[in-house]
């Protein structure tokens, strides 16, 4: 069954929204990272949101909340976002947040050879040339073997093979689980596992601006996935995956309004590359899609 277009169009603004929290979600990251533990800012980031969606949720459902049919999945998805928020954190403490953004961003270019591979599926060669000029993109951002580069720009790398296994997982699952119970255990396995360091790394921040610059972390975290939610529920994941490139212009906003970095030429020529390799990818999949599934008749 179709859906109408208007609930297409609500679908992108929550996913245009959700990407204006992550582009802030980074921003405040990487802006606190100069102050305290990466790893006790992430258990805050975590366990505030856990609290926000406990305190959202609990009320109207309960225990029932917690009901899963694959509680291994609920552990791997939720293991998986966590090592994916260390590697986001730790990247942005070096990083500048635009330059960091289109790199993550290279997951859906990924999702494609992977699709190729362990799928068995046929690509296009003209899906073959946006994965290449999307990792082009990426060499023009990291320029390995120029003063440029860093090594610490191997993080997002990484980071885009472990955010592709959790998209996949979470694709899988999407099938079968609730989003919010989803929502609910990758929020606790988070904070569990960032509290295995708690121990070597706690102090109490005596700044207020830290704090709320704590609190603002979980609270977008906890509204961009939850915008995220509404939108993957009115629009197939196709559509909004163009829209979800917004989250590098933000993310270079973001960079400009609290860091006065903007990206060199050959940086934003990259960024580009990757985003509109990545669009055009998200446009051939609604193409393909149309022309294997035959419209309605009225």
């Amino acid at each position: 069954m179709s859906r109408p277009p208007s609930q297409a169009l609500h679908g992108i603004a929550f996913a245009v929204l959700a990407t204006a929290c992550f582009a802030t979600l980074d921003t405040t990251s990487r802006h606190i990272s100069a102050s305290m533990s990466v790893l006790l800012a992430l258990w805050f980031r975590y366990a505030i949101q856990a609290t926000i969606t406990t305190a959202l949720v609990w009320p109207a459902r309960g225990r029932k909340i917690l009901q899963t049919r694959h509680p291994r999945f609920q552990l791997a998805r939720g293991l998986l976002l966590f090592i994916c928020s260390l590697l986001a954190f730790f990247s942005l403490k070096y990083m500048p947040v635009g330059e960091f953004t289109a790199i993550v961003l290279l997951s859906p270019l990924l999702i494609t050879l992977l699709s190729a591979w362990a799928l068995k599926e046929k690509v296009r060669p003209l899906r073959w040339g946006l994965v290449v000029g999307g990792f082009i993109g990426t060499l023009f951002i990291i320029r390995p073997g120029s003063q440029h580069f860093d090594w610490s720009m191997v993080l997002p790398l990484t980071l885009v093979a472990t955010n592709t296994g959790f998209q996949l997982l979470t694709s899988k699952m999407a099938k079968t689980e609730d989003p919010m119970t989803m929502h609910l255990y990758t929020g606790w396995i988070g904070t569990a596992m960032a509290s295995l360091a708690l121990p070597f790394v706690w102090e109490i921040p005596f700044d207020w601006t830290v704090w709320m610059q704590l609190f603002l972390m979980g609270l977008m975290g906890t509204v961009g996935h939850f915008f995220l939610i509404l939108a993957y529920a009115r629009a197939p994941a196709a559509t909004l995956t163009p829209y979800l490139y917004a989250q590098i212009g933000f993310g270079v906003v973001g960079g400009w309004l609290v860091f006065s970095h903007l990206p060199d030429q050959w940086a934003f020529l990259g960024m580009a590359l990757v985003a509109i390799c990545g669009a055009l990818g998200a446009w051939l999949t609604v193409r393909e899609t149309r022309t294997v599934i035959p419209s309605p008749k009225s």
